[in-house]
């Protein structure tokens, strides 16, 4: 890959990291402790591998939307797959200020419900406009799936 305008990679790798910065500060605080209490399924992974995996997860993402705008900002078709983008990266957010945060699980499943179908729509516009970077937010979703079935079975196991 030809990075055309590294600025503008750095800039977005930027941003996105920073979204998972501050997402993670509702995070820690409640790791340890209410989410510990938690009944959770077995297929749950352990709790270090979720900071690894995220930092990676906003990398590729940031690649991803990179490679859209290196295809023109001003294009109407680029426009919408990035202003898609955005949303899903602020549904991203919301999702830990609501799980971790505010503490409810319910709240949380409706954010990654929506998160993941911002997520899909992301994906098949940015296939269409370039494919290399459809294909990396595929791990995303991967683990997005994951974790809203990790959502809804905190939800049944702890009646809440």
């Amino acid at each position: 890959m030809r990075i055309k305008r590294p600025a503008a990679l750095v800039a977005i790798i930027v941003l996105c990291e920073v979204v998972g910065l501050l997402g993670s500060l509702f995070t820690f605080s409640s790791i340890p402790t209410w989410y510990a209490s938690l009944s959770k399924p077995s297929f749950t992974p352990p709790s270090w591998l979720f900071g690894p995996v995220w930092v990676i997860l906003y990398f590729l993402m940031s690649v991803s939307a990179y490679l859209i705008y290196e295809n023109g900002i001003k294009k109407k078709n680029v426009k919408r797959a990035l202003y898609v983008f955005a949303a899903q990266l602020a549904l991203n957010f919301l999702w830990s200020v609501a799980f971790f945060g505010a503490r409810s699980i319910s709240l949380g499943l409706v954010i990654i419900v929506l998160l993941w179908i911002a997520i899909a729509i992301t994906i098949i516009e940015f296939f269409r406009i370039r494919k290399s970077a459809g294909v990396l937010l595929l791990p995303y979703i991967a683990w997005v799936t994951i974790a809203m079935a990790l959502n809804y079975s905190i939800l049944v196991l702890n009646h809440m």
